[in-house]
């Protein structure tokens, strides 16, 4: 599996999986791709998302009571992959792939075509098992960076993913912010100290100009809270209205 970036920086869209049902997210996934996204973060929704602000909480909310599970992800994730060449992460929290299992996991993430999995609250203390199988089956292991990680934590978060790393802008939970914190572009020069691989920024980027701005110093963008909003507020429209914005935000 690959995870190809193209456009500087590249595009990843995140969606909360479910929100508001499972065929409006093919969709609105579809449509962000056509219009320019280089990857999909498929987000499975959790009962407490700790790292994420109010607006993919509310989105977690309305996927749950849909009945939205990781096993319905990984059925959307091969859908897409039939659809597209697109880059497909499942982006999610530990606890649904303990209970899926990390073997189970693993083998059903291979077989929907899937590229690689981002655990937000996995610690690298506890991620042997994890590895192990991912990378059995040549599937990438995404990890979170953060300002507040001590430069031998960034070694090791460097040395365990593959596909790219993801550069949280700033300290604290998701959500559309006014401007690019400065602790990102630092952030991105003490990773490139242990890394070749590309780094995507995200937590926060909401406007072409903080987009742009990424692109001067890391590979590639990604983009959550932003779009689920963009979901939220366009009932009946959410993949035409996604796209648009996919186009507007990545046109310099």
């Amino acid at each position: 599996m690959a995870i190809s970036f193209h456009g500087h920086p590249a595009l990843i869209a995140y969606i909360t999986c479910g929100d508001p049902d499972l065929a409006t997210t093919r969709d609105i996934a579809l449509a962000a791709i056509d219009a320019g996204a280089a990857a999909i973060e498929l987000g499975v929704p959790f009962s407490d998302p700790v790292a994420d602000g109010p607006v993919i909480q509310r989105a977690s909310d309305r996927a749950l009571r849909q009945g939205t599970t990781l096993h319905d992800v990984l059925r959307l994730a091969a859908e897409l992959r039939k659809r597209c060449s697109a880059g497909l992460v499942i982006f999610t929290y530990l606890n649904p792939v303990l209970r899926f299992g990390v073997g189970n996991f693993s083998a059903a993430a291979a077989d929907a075509g899937i590229d690689g999995a981002l655990i937000t609250d996995l610690p690298m203390e506890e991620a042997g098992d994890y590895l192990d199988q991912m990378r059995a089956r040549n599937l990438h292991t995404i990890f979170l960076a953060a300002p507040t990680s001590s430069d031998a934590r960034l070694e090791q978060i460097a040395r365990a993913s593959t596909g790219f790393v993801y550069a949280v802008s700033r300290t604290g939970v998701t959500g559309a912010q006014t401007q690019m914190p400065e602790e990102a572009k630092g952030l991105v020069e003490r990773l490139r100290k242990h890394t070749k691989i590309p780094i995507a920024v995200g937590f926060g980027i909401s406007t072409q100009k903080q987009f742009a701005a990424v692109g001067d110093f890391a590979e590639a963008a990604v983009i959550g809270s932003a779009i689920v909003e963009i979901v939220e507020r366009n009932p009946g429209r959410e993949a035409h209205s996604v796209a648009q914005f996919v186009k507007q935000i990545s046109t310099s």
